[in-house]
């Protein structure tokens, strides 16, 4: 069963789009072994990871790199070179890459505060997309980003790569062949051990020569410039801890791991949220909980998300994972194995650790490319992702306000009106998210 968003627009409503082998705006797609001319935007680790797995999938050409760091883009020009691609122009403004008619497809991968934007300007430039996720920081932007895919006909992967995992698809498949017998309950855990002093607390600066702050800010309120909210180098992308760039783990972690329960359960989304946690050991300038728990409640089923940074002991032999509690067994899942506990007594666990299933990202990539040719959807058609993404994004809601959240599906919004007006984007002008 495909779940479809009803309600305020039917935005989500077939589009009955035909099956294509030609890009609808750029025209350069014409046969099955034409190249796909991709931009990637944001190109620190994410999208210098994502331009390697692309480029081990005959039928991607990488023609533009961008970021609004200098730096970045120098590094992206000598790994595209060395991925064999010479002639990669390189430019600071995404618009630039939008408005370019010989690109057929953008990978986004900038700090999460832009994908909503960058992704719906890119299917109104008739570019189909590859986002990160998490899809969108605000509930209001994921919808828009689903009704924009849909409105021009583009193909949108979002980058909850674990769909395409060996492990993760065999999980799905034992889940819905009841196998695991009635499942009542499902757990999304991962545990570290951060140091006490965190990242820091770096005072606000001038930024960096070579960045454009402004531009990295975007549609975020203007702020001075600290290390720790841009996150680059060693700092390890903290700008996702930082309520107006990402959610923390919640957003991270959690979007992944919740991911599966939803993709194994047709794509169902909580009827009800309620998390606790906070900022209860580390040190830093930092935003974002260190220790949280989220229960959702999903018709059915419950499902929870765990994230310690505090403590790493593991939960089934590992340090993250997500968990099936069926009457028959229990299946956990992580991107290293997938393994089954029998409920009865004295049976040993079916462990599954083939290094053949283990591939996520070149198989993802090479999905995007099918759909690209076929325009069919995605196995992570932005509606899935925006779906997860929101899950997680209420989780955060209902942490920050104190309260469970009563979720509609169908109209996309919460009961508790104090929370309503937090479900919305408040972009800083010029910026402005439409359709």
């Amino acid at each position: 069963m495909e779940p479809q968003f009803t309600g305020r627009r039917s935005f989500l409503r077939s589009a009955g789009a035909a099956a294509l082998t030609s890009s609808l705006f750029t025209g350069n797609i014409r046969g099955a072994n034409d190249k796909v001319n991709i931009a990637f935007i944001g190109i620190g680790r994410m999208g210098s990871g994502n331009m390697g797995y692309s480029a081990k999938v005959p039928g991607f050409r990488i023609v533009s790199v961008c970021d609004v760091y200098q730096a970045a883009l120098e590094r992206a020009q000598a790994r595209a070179k060395k991925l064999g691609f010479g002639s990669v122009k390189a430019v600071r403004d995404f618009r630039e890459i939008l408005a370019d008619k010989s690109v057929d497809a953008v990978s986004i991968a900038t700090p999460d505060h832009w994908h909503a934007y960058i992704a719906i300007e890119a299917c109104k430039a008739g570019k189909d997309v590859w986002v990160e996720k998490a899809a969108c920081v605000y509930v209001d932007e994921g919808p828009k980003m689903v009704e924009a895919a849909r409105k021009y006909n583009r193909v949108v992967q979002g980058g909850t790569m674990q769909r395409s995992g060996g492990f993760f698809r065999k999980a799905r498949a034992i889940v819905k062949s009841g196998a695991l017998g009635d499942i009542a309950f499902c757990r999304a855990f991962q545990a570290g051990a951060t140091k006490k002093e965190g990242f820091g607390n770096p005072p606000d600066s001038d930024p960096p020569p070579g960045l454009d702050w402004d531009l990295w800010l975007g549609p975020a309120p203007a702020r001075p410039f600290n290390a720790n909210r841009w996150g680059v180098g060693d700092r390890w992308s903290t700008f996702r801890y930082f309520w107006e760039y990402a959610g923390g783990a919640m957003t991270d972690w959690g979007v992944h791991l919740l991911d599966i329960v939803q993709f194994a359960f047709d794509e169902a989304m909580p009827v009800s949220i309620s998390a606790q946690g906070g900022r209860l050991y580390v040190a830093d300038n930092t935003e974002t909980p260190d220790t949280m728990i989220a229960t959702c409640r999903y018709p059915g089923f419950v499902g929870s998300y765990e994230s310690r940074t505090a403590n790493p002991y593991p939960m089934f032999d590992d340090s993250y994972g997500t968990a099936f509690h069926g009457a028959e067994a229990t299946l956990v899942v992580n991107r290293n194995s997938c393994v089954v506990f029998p409920t009865a007594r004295k049976a040993e666990p079916v462990v599954e650790k083939n290094p053949a299933l283990a591939a996520m990202n070149v198989p993802h990539w090479r999905n995007f490319l099918e759909c690209i040719r076929s325009r069919r959807k995605p196995v992570s058609d932005i509606e899935t992702c925006v779906r997860s993404s929101v899950t997680c994004i209420l989780a955060n809601l209902a942490l920050r306000h104190g309260v469970t959240l009563d979720w509609n599906g169908r109209t996309f919004t919460v009961a508790q009106e104090a929370v309503q007006p937090f479900l919305k984007a408040n972009y800083r002008s010029p910026w402005k998210l439409e359709v």
